[in-house]
């Protein structure tokens, strides 16, 4: 039986800090793989190029990868190799940016479909902010510029909602409160957050791991008792430093 994965980093990685990351040393590590593949899209940056060469520089043979990476606005890959590339790989590793933009082109090329099979298969999906939400049904985006809302329409892997750089942004925690105050109504109250250099592990839709590339950062789970807002820290392991 396949075991399924979602690695969901509230901020940090490659993308913040070039080079090699804790987290992103966790992510190889969790494919199992002695030399995994792994492949970046960076859709919700809009393919920015400078962002395919951070990857690119972050993860060079040397580190023992094989680094692709899947640009949907140039089409560098025919849209009918989209599935069968994405499919051999070990590692799928998902940008920041601006996620509704992003669901609507993969949803309009049928990455959406692809990345479901993918993790039915036993492929690592990972991802920081836009890549932390998009695997959820619902989260705080700024996708839509400021004051945040909620997403609304992730892709739904996972049950619930929610909310990337918690500490790192300082009306993250507020738009996520009342996010959870307007599902709590609707009897959907699982909602979990990440400060920034915490990823929460997921296997199968279940939260395995709560893991930190800095001391101070951790998960949270939120949620409403006595109809008041609460959260619920969970502490993370601290991750060796590269």
């Amino acid at each position: 039986m396949k075991r399924k994965q979602v690695i969901a980093l509230g901020g940090g990685g490659f993308l913040v800090q070039p080079g090699r990351h804790p987290l992103d040393d966790y992510v190889l590590a969790a494919s199992r793989k002695r030399r995994p593949r792994i492949c970046f899209i960076p859709t919700a940056s809009g393919d920015n190029p400078d962002m395919i060469e951070r990857f690119y520089r972050s993860f060079p043979p040397s580190r023992g990868v094989e680094a692709s990476h899947l640009a949907l606005f140039r089409m560098e890959t025919r849209r009918d190799s989209i599935a069968a590339h994405l499919l051999a790989q070990d590692v799928i590793y998902v940008s920041g940016g601006n996620t509704a933009n992003m669901l609507a082109v993969w949803r309009l090329h049928g990455v959406d479909r692809v990345l479901r099979r993918a993790w039915n298969s036993g492929i690592v999906l990972a991802g920081v902010s836009a890549g932390m939400i998009c695997w959820f049904e619902d989260g705080v985006t700024d996708s839509y510029g400021r004051p945040l809302r909620g997403l609304g329409d992730g892709l739904g892997l996972l049950k619930g909602a929610a909310c990337p750089h918690y500490d790192g942004e300082g009306d993250r925690r507020a738009a996520f409160h009342r996010l959870v105050q307007r599902r709590a109504k609707i009897g959907r109250a699982v909602c979990l957050a990440a400060d920034d250099g915490c990823a929460l592990h997921f296997v199968g839709t279940r939260l395995r791991d709560v893991v930190a590339s800095r001391p101070g950062a951790h998960g949270y789970a939120v949620g409403i008792a006595a109809s008041r807002v609460r959260e619920m820290r969970l502490e993370a392991q601290l991750l060796k430093q590269a």
